[in-house]
Formats: C-alpha cells, structure tokens, sequence
C-alpha cells in the first residue's frame, strides 16, 4: 500500500482547543470597516456563487432547484445558463448541489455539476450524479442541455448527508465532498470504509459499491479515462471502465482493496469546502450531529486523512451507540476549528473561503459561518498552523454557501433573503488620486 502522510493527533487536537477558547477571548481583532452588502436579489434557494475563469467577470448562481443563474455585472439574465430541474428534485437536502468550471474553460468550455437524481435515466431517485456540460456554441450565457456526460454515480443510503460541493484543485483535479449517506450516527459505517468488500447492508444499507466513497473527498482526473478490465475504482461503469482515471498520487490507488478514487475519509457531510488560492490548502467545513461544528484544515499535497467520524465529533466523541472505534480514533486528524451549537440557534456549519481579495483588512481571514443562526466567524492564524476565530457582527439570514470570484472577492449565499451577499472594505484596487483608498 502506497504510504499515507499524516499528522499526530495530539498536536491538531490543542488547535481545535484553542480555536474553540478564542471566540470568547477576543484575541482576534474585527475590521471596523468590512461590510457585508446584497449585490444580488431575487433568486431561488441559491446554494453557490461560481466564476467560469473565463475573464468574463459573469458570476454563475447555483439554485437548489435545479438553475444556473447567470449575474452578468448589473443583472439576472432571465434565461437560465442551464436548467436540470426535469433530473432533480430540490427536497430537503437534495438537488442541485455543486457547480465548477473546467480549469480551461475559456477555451474548452466544459463545466460539471453535482446533483441527487430525480428523473435522471436510469438511475435511481436520490442517487449523486456528476455529470459534464458544454457550453453552446453559439451563446456563452447558455449551456447546450444535451450535453451531459455522467462521470460517476454514487449510491445514497438515505435522503440527507450527500455532500454537494464540487472543485478543482490547484493542481488541476477535480475534487466532489461527499456525506456519509445519511440517517444519524453513520449507521452503516460509511465514512471509515474503504474497501467495498467490507461495506455494511441491509436495514436501509445499499449494497452497491459505489456506497464505499460515502463520507469522504474524492480526486479524480477527468482529462482522462480508464478502460474497460479489473481495476478498484469503485464509481465505475460495470465493465470496469470510467470517463475518468486516478492521479498516481491518490493515496489508495496501490493495490490495496480500496477504492482508488478516495482522497481523505472519515467525514460526516463536508458540504462546503475551498482551497485556499495563495496557498492550495484544503479547508472543509464538515457538519455535525448533535453539539460540535467542525471545519478541517488539510495542508496542500497531504493525502490520505483520517478525519474521525463516526466515532468523533469534532475532537469530541459523538456518542454513537454503535462507533467503530472510541475517540479519539488512532492517527485520524482533529479539527482546526470547532464550535458547540447547543443552545445558541446555530445547526449547521457553513465552509467558506479564506480571503486573498482586494479588501485589505481581511487578507489571511477564513470567513465561515452556521446556516440556521446566519452567524459569520473570521478565523485569523494567529501563528503559524494556528488559527482562532472571533464572531463578527454579520448575519447572513439563513447562510447557505460562499463563492469566490476570479479577483478574489469573497461572496455569500442567504436562503432566507434569496440573495447575493459580498464583503467590502478599504480596498487596494480602489485608489483615489491623493493615494486614500476608498469604498466603491
């Protein structure tokens, strides 16, 4: 088996600590003059704010339901960039999930989406789909319908937990967040499986082997593919062949028995997450279940993480009847932030972005925040590797996802108010003729 990189528990558990202690000890310091104002306005259930990376300056809007929405610098263009609402179903925790563009987009004008079926053919209700769209040849503001192309099906136990978030990686991967199936407490012990041989089923358990990519992040390599034969990708078609291959690097794509595709594991639902744009390193807000939200730090190029659910929440032990192992789990990696949402309204934790914008004040800060409460943190390093976070002012009225546009500005999605948010503040590229910076 390849080697698997990892960090000592012990030390990643003092951070999580100390994060925790910090949004009360006001270690870190609030910019008096950051804002946070609607750009856009209504929308439907709008999860994600992406940029296509084609110099266009368009900001493409994913609702739940099933649209594309394209903001083209002053409006909502009335036509959609794309419609799916006839193959899913906006229900709960299900939809449409996840949008990202291709790295070349500008020139290839491929992008791929991530939904829960619903009228998909062929595959089951509830299913996740990632499937690939072109662009129409003829209007860049809309995508041709008919070109989607499924790259992977994964099998869903139950209705909620299915992760969503899809991106590329800095090093040109495609990366998609999964849940650990759903119900509560991990019940078929999909986040610590990785071999498909030992996945669990029955009592609502699915038994196909694509449950075994449940509760983790996958990387795969969708500018190739593999062929029809025996191999250990667990996502592919039934011959054996996929329209995707797996980078060399994956941690488990040595002859070990399990599946190929999986990048790090142990992860509850990490429903957002980003990479860090100076740096590459990874950061996934993962949701818990009763009492800790957690986000996790993943240095850039490390692999093969163990994060800890279902026996962990946070760097706490959840309280399972049926945990695979007790808490802490040997070698698996704790949070660099967390937060009890006992009695304070907050339900789900949010992963966001940190921030390498024109906004001065906020350079280095990972902004996250809770999607019931619509509270927002900023999280500093206060040292090197150490990171305490502090709870701002801001309320982002039933926060439902971040974004991040090709300049670096920083964006937030509100269900409740059906809008587009963005921060704003002295910022650099805005500079009046006497050198004082100035607020557009």
């Amino acid at each position: 088996m390849k080697q698997v990189k990892r960090w000592a528990c012990g030390a990643i558990g003092s951070l999580a600590l100390m994060a925790a202690a910090a949004s009360h000890a006001g270690t870190v310091v609030i910019p008096a003059d950051v804002t946070l104002d609607q750009l856009i306005g209504g929308l439907s259930s709008p999860l994600s704010v992406r940029d296509a990376g084609d110099g266009s300056g368009r900001l493409f809007i994913v609702e739940q339901d099933g649209l594309i929405r394209i903001w083209d610098g002053t409006q909502v263009l009335n036509t959609p960039f794309l419609d799916v609402s006839g193959i899913t179903t906006s229900n709960g925790e299900r939809g449409l999930l996840g949008l990202t563009f291709h790295p070349d987009y500008e020139n290839n004008g491929r992008f791929f989406i991530n939904f829960t079926a619903d009228g998909q053919p062929g595959v089951d209700t509830g299913t996740t789909v990632v499937a690939e769209y072109q662009v129409s040849a003829g209007n860049p503001n809309v995508a041709d319908a008919n070109s989607q192309e499924v790259i992977f099906t994964i099998t869903q136990d139950f209705s909620n937990h299915n992760g969503g978030d899809i991106k590329f990686g800095p090093d040109g991967y495609l990366y998609i967040g999964m849940g650990d199936g759903g119900s509560g407490n991990d019940p078929c012990n999909r986040a610590q499986t990785l071999d498909p041989n030992d996945i669990v089923s029955g009592g609502g358990c699915e038994s196909d082997q694509s449950v075994a990519l449940l509760g983790k992040m996958i990387r795969i390599d969708i500018n190739n593919s593999t062929p029809a034969g025996s191999n250990e990708l667990c996502a592919a078609n039934p011959d054996g062949s996929a329209p995707y291959a797996i980078p060399n690097d994956n941690p488990f794509s040595a002859n070990d028995g399990n599946c190929d595709e999986i990048w790090s594991y142990g992860l509850r639902n990490p429903f957002r997450f980003s990479f860090d744009r100076e740096t590459g390193d990874l950061w996934m807000g993962d949701v818990g279940q009763n009492v800790w939200e957690e986000v996790n730090f993943e240095p850039a190029g490390t692999a093969g993480l163990d994060y800890g659910w279902r026996a962990c929440e946070g760097a706490h032990p959840s309280g399972n009847n049926n945990p695979s192992s007790t808490c802490p789990v040997a070698g698996a990696i704790d949070p660099v932030l967390e937060y009890n949402r006992q009695g304070t309204g907050d339900c789900s934790v949010i992963g966001g972005f940190r921030y390498r914008g024109p906004v001065n004040s906020l350079t280095g800060t990972y902004i996250f925040g809770d999607f019931c409460s619509g509270r927002i943190w900023f999280a500093q390093e206060t040292s090197p590797g150490n990171f305490e976070f502090e709870l701002t002012s801001m309320n982002g009225n039933l926060l439902s996802g971040f974004g991040e546009d090709s300049n670096g500005e920083v964006y937030i999605t509100s269900f409740g108010a059906g809008a587009v948010f963005r921060f704003n503040g002295l910022r650099s590229d805005v500079v009046l003729e006497d050198g004082f910076e100035a607020i557009p």
